[in-house]
């Protein structure tokens, strides 16, 4: 959800800067079920204009029309949908409108958040009834410390044991570092950058592309695998070696051997992977569990064959191990990758 609060902070001050309000809504509670769940947000503004939405698309017109009295008076609402007699998706959503103003600094300050990769809270008073309310609202805490809120109504303290409280930890946006700068590594820059994800490009130092040679990345680095890399590397990133090229793939990874990304994906043959790995095994104290996250070839047996099938083959995987899921991943099958 980092990504989506992210894009919907980014528009919501542009409207600001063109003289637009905004309002905010937020799935807060579901009673039953539902295509999406609470933590959900769609931003709009006073041209009708949305950003995001809080359902697969039935909602929303609904959301648009309820939004008015938001824009008219400045306070909070709570309003319902019940999906059981208009779509059979047997929930009840309960949707918080509030007045949306970001102030510059606390804009910056979420974005400086992001940026470093902290995690932050959103917390949204709320009553499971439709209502309209001056303390309903959504606050930001970071590391248990209130760090603003999105209008200036009578949001307090005590609202949280008054009201019902909707609670959301966003966690660091999911970071991909993509070693390559083919066209394959193009398109796999692409299709995550369309997940949202935070992407970044390690290229040779002889390599001529810029940033602006890869739709959706946010950097690229130009360095030798035999140099330490200069950028962070945590538990909520992924890497994927497509340098087509053995030797570069081998020093990159006893590069990063000391490093902690939750994937890493190397593309190739499974022979390919099997040296590679030999090789590895010989490296005096190489961290097992660097070895478990290794996934060689890269990507899900989907039969992908053009880049961009791959590139969905990959972040398939990607987000399947991300998520816990169980899949049938390339690295297990025997024999040759296209048969």
């Amino acid at each position: 959800m980092t990504h989506e609060f992210k894009k919907i902070l980014d528009i919501a001050v542009i409207n600001q800067n063109r003289g637009l309000k905004n309002v905010l809504a937020t799935v807060v509670y579901l009673d039953g079920s539902s295509y999406r769940k609470p933590g959900v947000r769609m931003l709009i503004a006073e041209d009708g204009t949305m950003t995001g939405a809080v359902s697969g698309g039935c909602v929303e017109k609904e959301v648009l029309l309820q939004s008015k009295t938001v824009f008219k008076n400045e306070i909070p609402k709570v309003i319902t949908y019940d999906g059981r007699y208009r779509l059979g998706c047997e929930g009840i959503l309960y949707i918080l409108l509030e007045p949306f103003k970001v102030e510059m600094l606390l804009y910056k300050r979420i974005k400086k958040l992001i940026e470093n990769r902290k995690e932050f809270q959103l917390i949204s008073s709320f009553a499971k009834q439709e209502t309209s309310n001056s303390e309903f609202g959504t606050e930001l805490y970071f590391e248990e410390n209130k760090i603003g809120q999105f209008h200036q109504n009578k949001i307090e303290d005590h609202n949280h044991k008054k009201w019902s409280s909707f609670i959301e930890t966003l966690p660091a946006l999911s970071q991909i570092f993509i070693f390559g700068a083919e066209h394959d590594a193009v398109k796999l820059c692409a299709a995550a950058a369309l997940l949202g994800w935070d992407v970044k490009i390690v290229a040779s130092p002889k390599d001529p592309k810029t940033v602006e040679n890869f739709t959706g990345a946010t950097q690229i680095f130009h360095f030798n695998p035999q140099e330490d890399y200069g950028f962070t590397i945590d538990a909520s990133t992924a890497i994927v070696l497509m340098n087509h090229n053995y030797a570069r793939d081998l020093h990159f990874l006893l590069t990063l051997k000391n490093s902690n990304p939750f994937y890493i994906g190397i593309l190739g043959s499974a022979d390919r992977k099997e040296k590679l790995m030999g090789e590895l095994m010989e490296v005096p104290d190489l961290d097992i569990d660097f070895l478990d996250r290794i996934y060689s070839p890269a990507g899900i047996d989907i039969g992908a064959v053009t880049p961009e099938e791959i590139s969905v083959s990959i972040l398939s995987e990607i987000l399947a191990i991300k998520r816990r899921k169980e899949i049938p991943s390339l690295r297990d099958k025997t024999g040759k990758v296209h048969s």
